[in-house]
């Protein structure tokens, strides 16, 4: 039986590689036309079993060596379905990929077995005119779809910094916020996420159509409790966003100014503030001057019609805008590649030994910054990022760290608890421990409906370990 098979395998030993032989001939049998990569193509293989994990030097060690041994890329739901019964029968480990633009090892293969690449499931089935509602492939990608939605005067309305290369179905699996979040919470607030379409993994797989309560399971769960096939999400009005580049002498009046501004009636798509020896170290669009030493660097998206109020409230706060142009018509960098996860990625690019944390920050924030300043002193440089959590706006934090050993990373993410922060956790594997910390029973559930004997993404749903 392939649960017992399975059950053989401790996590991380892949299966006989005899067993991958005869999948990879039955799935060739039953369509040719699949694209199979194999140990004759071990380059190709390692690149689909890797993502960005390696900002973490916890996870580089963890995920060393995990591999997988057959990988499919897939361009329609007949051959997922295939590549499922084919890994269901026979109890061979089966990995999801998108784009690999995630941080936390999503699509790294723990156990070897298949990864299943999606990239070729790239369509805009459908956009309703009368709500804006999509239903979207999971392979597409985030720009490609916002080009397409751009002609009916639509956009995504959460997007990563990884715009450019992420898929919907990655992001969706994978992702929590990014730009957007300011305006619309996160990927698991309710009414970001409308319905799924989901392959099960079973000897004979179901296509089921999920409506909203049922896909909530699903959002953020690294592909391990079903296949997403395609995907009805909501999208908002397309704006004609502003970049702004706003600089500030003192962190305390960036800080206020951040923090502020999210309670104004000015329309905000995101909002990032850079301290200082950041800013002097990121690159900036093309005509946008380069931080000074000693400067603070608020970044903005805003509508248009912000512009006559929002560089006058900015400057009676201290703030003075460096630079400013419409959003797609600057050269360079666009703003939004110096936000979120990639403030990290410019970073480590310059500086070696360098990681990072993510947490929500208590309000007021001040006496929080100042407390972990006071203890981690320049070994801990603030990249902050301005988020809605349950209707309200909060400032979250994605601080560059100086590495020096799990046991001050564990010290300071204690601290940052005893503080009131909510840490969100970049250097782990499980689903549950990058978040919230607790099993959602509605996961394990999921997984046990649509993938019962366990074979997606095995070893990282630890509620699914644990039940």
């Amino acid at each position: 039986m392939p649960e017992e098979l399975h059950a053989g395998w401790p996590p991380g030993t892949p299966p006989p590689s005899g067993l991958i032989q005869e999948l990879a001939a039955e799935l060739a049998r039953c369509d040719p036309e699949l694209e199979l990569i194999g140990a004759a193509q071990p380059a190709e293989l390692e690149r689909l079993s890797r993502d960005f994990h390696d900002y973490s030097p916890l996870l580089v060690p963890l995920l060393h060596g995990c591999r997988a041994q057959l990988a499919v890329r897939a361009t329609t739901v007949e051959q997922v379905r295939r590549v499922a019964a084919g890994c269901a029968r026979l109890g061979v480990p089966l990995t999801l990929r998108g784009a690999g633009t995630g941080n936390y090892g999503q699509c790294v293969p723990l156990a070897g077995g298949v990864v299943l690449e999606l990239s070729g499931l790239n369509r805009l089935r459908q956009l309703e005119p009368a709500t804006g509602v999509v239903e979207v492939e999971p392979g597409l990608v985030m720009a490609a779809l916002d080009q397409q939605l751009a002609v009916h005067g639509r956009a995504l309305r959460l997007q990563p910094s990884t715009y450019r290369s992420a898929s919907i179905g990655g992001f969706i699996a994978g992702g929590s916020g990014g730009i957007g979040s300011l305006r619309w919470g996160f990927l698991r607030d309710p009414g970001n996420l409308l319905g799924l379409e989901v392959v099960t993994v079973e000897p004979e797989p179901r296509l089921l159509r999920l409506d909203a309560a049922a896909s909530a399971p699903l959002n953020h769960a690294y592909g391990t409790n079903g296949i997403l096939t395609a995907l009805r999400l909501p999208t908002t009005e397309a704006v004609a966003w502003q970049q702004l580049v706003v600089g500030f002498d003192a962190w305390d009046s960036a800080l206020a100014a951040a923090a502020a501004l999210p309670a104004t009636a000015l329309l905000l798509n995101a909002l990032s503030l850079l301290e200082a020896p950041i800013a002097a170290r990121s690159p900036w669009p093309a005509g946008c001057p380069a931080a000074v030493p000693g400067e603070h660097r608020l970044l903005l998206l805003a509508a248009p019609d912000t512009l006559e109020v929002l560089p006058g409230w900015l400057q009676a706060r201290g703030g003075t805008v460096r630079w400013q142009a419409p959003q797609g018509e600057s050269k360079g960098l666009p703003l939004r590649e110096l936000t979120w996860n990639h403030t990290t990625l410019h970073w480590r690019a310059q500086q070696q030994g360098w990681t990072y944390l993510q947490m929500l920050l208590p309000q007021p924030e001040a006496p929080c910054l100042a407390a972990l300043r006071r203890r981690w002193g320049e070994d801990l440089l603030w990249h902050l990022e301005a988020v809605r959590q349950q209707g309200a706006p909060r400032l979250a934090a994605l601080p560059l760290l100086r590495w020096s050993g799990e046991e001050p990373l564990t010290a300071l993410m204690q601290q940052c608890r005893e503080l009131g922060a909510v840490i969100f956790n970049p250097h782990t594997i499980t689903v549950e421990d990058g978040g919230l910390g607790v099993v959602d029973a509605d996961q394990v559930a999921a997984k046990a409906a649509y993938d019962p004997a366990g074979l997606l993404n095995p070893g990282k749903l630890r509620g699914w370990l644990e039940r």
